[in-house]
Order: structure tokens, then sequence, then C-alpha cells
């Protein structure tokens, strides 16, 4: 793939510790749609889009679009979820928009009550543009398969198209689609081929197996059961620091 990106973005220590957490009993007691409702109300810790306070003038501007796991739901403050984490130990200016229960298509139709304002539009948007942006999508797409799996697929391209038709310098690192519990409907696998498959063709960077990350460990979970807690949420934190000095970042 090729390195996207004009600016070099520093490397510092990581501070996450630990494993990845599950919750197996909920898909298989009241199902995958049930539970997408619920991980769609879930109230998260108050999230702030921008992280930074004290941070130098022209530090990399760093976007990361996704739903509650990314918007840091579960943790007690929003500096304890993983993408924070990561953002202040580098250095960059964190801009998260995301936003719980959202999915490439999942809660994306304004007449039915989902999310607005469009995410991609408002990184598009965001001024500086960024230098760097996170794809975090499509655990939330489970919930609408396989009725809608035509619409998600085309959903992941052209987000991914929008991204990197509108946001050329930037460089695109898009992550295998978290999952929350030990039991794995065979539609993880599919989106996860999909959203690999979109990464490829628009020459992102690629981060696999982060659906496993929380994998067997209960006690990084919430007490909802449906998001990590903050040690959940360091080990993310962890394993995304990993992944991204593999990337030399």
């Amino acid at each position: 793939m090729r390195t996207r990106g004009r600016r070099a973005f520093g490397i510092s220590a990581s501070r996450g510790t630990g494993g990845g957490g599950a919750f197996g009993a909920v898909v298989a007691v009241i199902g995958l749609g049930a539970v997408g409702a619920l991980l769609a109300a879930c109230a998260g810790a108050p999230a702030s889009d921008h992280g930074d306070d004290g941070l130098p003038p022209g530090a990399p501007v760093v976007a990361f679009y996704g739903d509650s796991y990314t918007l840091g739901t579960g943790a007690s403050a929003p500096e304890h979820r993983w993408s924070s984490i990561v953002a202040a130990d580098r250095g960059w200016a964190e801009f998260n928009p995301s936003v719980n229960g959202l999915g490439f298509v999942t809660n994306r139709d304004p007449g039915a009550g989902g999310p607005v304002p469009d995410l991609v539009e408002a990184i598009i948007a965001h001024e500086p543009a960024p230098d760097l942006v996170f794809v975090t999508m499509g655990l939330n797409d489970n919930f609408s398969m396989p009725s809608r799996g035509d619409d998600i697929r085309e959903a992941i391209d052209a987000d991914l198209d929008r991204l990197s038709g509108a946001l050329p310098e930037a460089r695109l690192i898009v992550v295998e689609p978290f999952w929350y519990t030990d039991a794995r409907p065979a539609s993880v696998e599919q989106i996860i081929a999909w959203v690999r498959a979109g990464a490829e063709r628009v020459d992102a960077d690629w981060i696999p197996g982060a659906s496993d990350w929380l994998e067997g460990h209960p006690e990084w979970m919430a007490d909802d059961g449906l998001h990590p807690n903050d040690e959940g949420y360091a080990e993310m934190a962890r394993r995304m620091d990993a992944e991204l000095r593999a990337l030399g970042l």
C-alpha cells in the first residue's frame, strides 16, 4: 500500500495494559437485533471531539470515524477511551465525532431517527484538514444483516471513496471492525471481508485482528456488558499502539 499523508507522525510510549473482553450470552439470549438497539441507546461518557489542549501549533490533526467503541461509551471519562489515549501519547490533535449505534448503514437514516449529521462530511469539512483518518466502523452493521448486506457493502465503498477523494493528502487507516462477544455470528467475518476489500481498493492502511481484541476477558467490559470499561479501552489502546508502530506511526 502506498503511504498517504503529508506529515511525519511522532511515536511515544503507549499507556495501555491488559487484554480483551466478551459478553457472549447476550447474542444467544436476546438476539442481534435487540442488542443492536441497546448499543444504539446506551449513553456513554461525555465525549469531547477535540483533544488538543496544550498541544503546539501545527500538531497533526487526527480524525476518528466510528461508533460507541471509538466514542468511548463505557469509559469513566473521554480521556480513557482508546482514541484519546493514542492521540495523547503521540501529540495528536484529536477530532472524534463518533456516534453511539452508528454503522455504515445502521442508524444512518435521519427519517428513522438515525444520527445526524453525516460524520464523513464533518471529517472532510474539518479545519484544519485531518492529516490522518481512522475508520473504525462495522460492528453495528451486524444488526442489519443479512437483509441489508448489499447496502452495507455499497456503503463501505461509498464512505471510503468520499474520504479518500476529498482528503487526498490524508493517510487513511481502516481498522477491522470491533466485536464484543466470544460468540461470533457469520456476519462478523463477512463485514470484515467487505471492509478490508474497501480499504485495499482505496489504498488505505489496514489494521487486522481488532474484532478479537476483547475476546475472553469479561472483566474488561463495563457494567452494561456491551462496551469496554477503562481497562478494556486501555487494552484496545495498547493493541492499537502496537499496530501503529508496525505502520511506522
